[in-house]
């Protein structure tokens, strides 16, 4: 029962075009060809225990 991961958005650091990424793709702008990519914020809440 291996899940396929699923592809994680990522926004061009020069152009700022949306990129959705899977594991095994090359990380650079699909528009531009910029290789700095930048991880959209997530909607999901986080929380830690501080200790």
């Amino acid at each position: 029962m291996d899940s396929q991961p699923e592809p994680v958005s990522y926004i061009c650091g020069d152009c700022g075009g949306e990129n959705t990424l899977k594991p095994a793709d090359v990380i650079q702008c699909r528009e531009c060809g910029y290789r700095i990519l930048y991880k959209k914020r997530t909607r999901r809440i986080v929380q830690y225990e501080a200790r």
